[in-house]
């Protein structure tokens, strides 16, 4: 598959690459994607959640009621879990929620939501570029430029680009992204994908090990 390279203009530049067929055209396989981005999203969590169970609450340790002959429910002290502001019942407790993924897995799943976005001309590549300073506006004009404004943009750079980075840091729909770190969650997540000529050969290197 054969894609144009633009400039930050918008402007075609008369040159052409292709798309590894390897990477960006193979059947996509959804549930190695799912398993990769329940992996990516149990891995960002804290893990931190704690409910008080009744042994923890503060409380006097007095019998309430008699067990038996008041018509409800038995219950002992004001932290039982019937009680209104008692314990919680098997409540939530620290926990890790790291899982751990086959590297081959992994590179598959990257693999089919790039062929995914190639299926959709959700691809766009751009020259190599940088910005002489850090501005947002510069950004946005390069968005629009290149016809992908007002969409979730996912810019691939091969390194990592102060200038550029800071120019997006304050937009709500664009993120930068050096092409060692990408991940299948970022490629789904987003509407369309910027890449760099540059960054298409770092991918290359690193999923067709």
């Amino acid at each position: 598959m054969e894609v144009s390279v633009l400039n930050i203009k918008g402007q075609d530049t008369g040159r052409k690459v292709t798309l590894n067929e390897a990477i960006f055209g193979i059947e996509p396989n959804d549930h190695v994607l799912y398993l990769n981005v329940k992996q990516y999203l149990g891995n960002q969590r804290q893990g931190t959640a704690k409910a008080k169970e009744r042994s923890e609450h503060a409380g006097s340790t007095r019998k309430l009621i008699r067990q038996k002959g008041g018509g409800g429910a038995r219950r002992g002290d004001i932290n039982s879990p019937v009680l209104v502001g008692g314990g919680r019942v098997f409540g939530p407790r620290p926990r890790d929620y790291y899982t751990k993924l086959n590297k081959k897995t992994k590179a598959l799943a990257r693999k089919s939501a790039l062929s995914y976005k190639a299926q959709e001309d959700a691809i766009v590549v751009v020259e190599d570029f940088s910005f002489e300073a850090p501005k947002t506006k510069a950004f946005i004009e390069m968005a629009k430029n290149l016809k992908v404004d007002g969409k979730k943009i996912l810019l691939v750079m091969p390194e990592n680009n102060k200038n550029v980075f800071l120019s997006a840091r304050n937009l709500q729909r664009a993120e930068v992204i050096e092409a060692s770190t990408l991940n299948t969650y970022k490629v789904l997540n987003a509407d369309v994908l910027v890449m760099t000529e540059s960054s298409l050969k770092t991918i290359d290197e690193i999923l067709t090990k």
